[in-house]
């Protein structure tokens, strides 16, 4: 009878050894760590699916609809055997199944309707991330936070305060997929491969994000070596408007590929501590002249999260839309605040 390693690793999980050796001297495979991937929605599945891909963790599919994280982790663990991974994919309702998790990826909310006001989707998805955040923290005190959910760096601000996490924990997808579309933008310009494109986008996640040109490259050319301003602004405000482009195509829905594919980004620096320098929205305490607020700045990312906040010398006009957009920023977190002021009272 054959003996597998990932049922050495259901046992670890069971709270039983995971490795060392056993009666007859044989090693016993470490488990793999764990990845909770909360919202089982396009942005959610797409995380999964590529991370099941990568073979190297495994994944717990949570959502509050019955069945749908339980479909979603069956369709993905049938397709192994097609795509050549082992990943060990559970879908579930409930968190008790997240224990031990070491990246938690909150990617729960609601996009905004017709007719939905600001302070209706920040009411809303406040209180869904503030949730989901608190059970997973309880089930898992040590896992590396990764925000997703909408508005990005006013919801970081809720993951952190429900978290109770130190400020390395928490951190907030946002600057990697700005600066993929970014990356993208530049090769079709050139018509060049993306591997040889490197481009940083600095800001909170929306239209007052800050491409970086000048630090954007091509096989190590500077960006404006390569493209007349004119062309160069054009790039910026599509990549600006990125996210609100696919929406338009689309009609119903949003970008889902590339965030997903975005935060398994973030998820591969963390678990196998690459240290790699990805813009991050993290919350800044005197960097770049910021206090106390969620914003995408140049971070080293590595085991534990973030390890270190990379501080460029930018020029003043780059330094004033840091400022606008961070600006905007405090403006959603006041709004929050008074928010939560008018719920209790109201109570």
């Amino acid at each position: 009878m054959l003996s597998s390693g990932r049922a050495a690793a259901g046992r670890a999980e069971a709270g039983q050894p995971a490795a060392g050796p056993n009666e007859r001297g044989d090693e016993v495979t470490k488990a793999r760590p764990k990845v909770t991937v909360i919202g089982a929605g396009m942005v959610g599945g797409a995380v999964a699916q590529f991370l099941a891909m990568r073979d190297y963790a495994d994944i717990v599919l949570v959502d509050i609809v019955e069945g749908l994280p339980q479909g979603k982790a069956l369709d993905l663990l049938e397709a192994g055997p097609v795509l050549g991974f082992d990943t060990g994919i559970t879908g579930t309702n409930g968190y008790e199944e997240t224990a031990g998790s070491e990246v938690v990826v909150i990617t729960s909310g609601i996009a905004r309707k017709p007719g939905m006001s600001r302070d209706d989707l920040l009411k809303t998805n406040m209180g869904i991330v503030r949730s989901v955040t608190q059970q997973a923290v309880q089930h898992s005190p040590d896992a590396v936070l990764v925000v997703v959910s909408n508005p990005l760096d006013a919801m970081c601000h809720v993951a952190y305060e429900a978290a109770g996490f130190p400020r390395e924990r928490v951190i907030g997808m946002a600057g990697v997929l700005d600066s993929a579309r970014f990356r993208a933008f530049i090769a079709l310009e050139l018509d060049v491969s993306v591997e040889d494109v490197s481009a940083f986008v600095l800001g909170g996640h929306g239209d007052t994000m800050v491409p970086l040109s000048r630090f954007s490259t091509v096989s190590g050319i500077p960006l404006p070596e390569l493209l007349p301003a004119d062309r160069i602004k054009a790039l910026e405000e599509r990549t600006a408007n990125g996210g609100a482009e696919i929406v338009g195509l689309l009609k119903t829905g949003s970008a889902y590929t590339s965030p997903g594919g975005s935060v398994v980004t973030m998820v591969d620096a963390i678990l196998l501590d690459k240290r790699r320098i990805l813009p991050c929205s993290v919350l800044l305490q005197g960097e770049y002249g910021l206090h106390d607020l969620f914003v995408g700045v140049p971070v080293k990312l590595g085991q534990g999260g973030m390890r270190g906040i990379v501080e460029l010398d930018l020029r003043d006009d780059e330094r004033s839309g840091l400022q606008r957009s961070a600006d905007a920023v405090r403006d959603l977190v006041g709004a929050m605040a008074r928010i939560d002021a008018e719920t209790t009272a109201s109570a």
